[in-house]
């Protein structure tokens, strides 16, 4: 069923010549039907209630041939520069040089806050819209920073000051 036919549909059934004249009674509300999370929200306007999608798009908004170039692509290794959970970002220093890496907070793997110095390898993934610059995708801590307390997620979200 297309989309327009959807709409007319629902138009139909709830114009004020189909209502009861009862406020009490359960009105026909179509169902959503449940999808796998495939696309952007810029893909279907429809599903996604018209959301404005972020400009970085996280692992849950990026397309699946995107996130399938992505893992595609070579493993890398780097070292946390930064990282703020409140925030939801921090920066990875590749170990190959360049300009450290952003990485969003949905994009880490595993159970453990990263921690400035940890080894993490890493696959890396141009950001929307220019596609000039890049950022950390499946980042996994293999070498946590020495002398350093990690935290787990849950551990984190009890410890934060509110």
């Amino acid at each position: 069923m297309s989309v327009l036919d959807r709409v007319n549909n629902y138009n139909s059934k709830s114009s004020p010549s189909n209502r009861n004249s009862s406020m009490s009674e359960p009105q026909d509300i179509p169902e959503r039907k449940e999808r796998a999370p495939t696309g952007s929200p810029i893909a279907s306007p429809v599903d996604h209630l018209f959301l404005v999608p972020s400009p970085v798009p996280t692992r849950r908004t990026r397309t699946y041939s995107a996130s399938e170039r992505a893992l595609a692509g070579p493993t890398l290794c780097g070292t946390v520069k930064s990282f703020c959970r409140q925030q939801g970002h921090g920066f990875i220093i590749p170990r190959d040089g360049g300009e450290p890496l952003f990485v969003h907070i949905s994009d880490i793997e595993g159970d453990f806050v990263p921690k400035e110095g940890d080894e993490v390898k890493y696959k890396r993934t141009p950001i929307p819209p220019k596609n000039e610059k890049f950022c950390a995708i499946h980042v996994h801590i293999v070498h946590p920073a020495e002398g350093v307390k990690h935290e787990t997620w849950e551990e984190a979200v009890h410890h934060s000051p509110v």
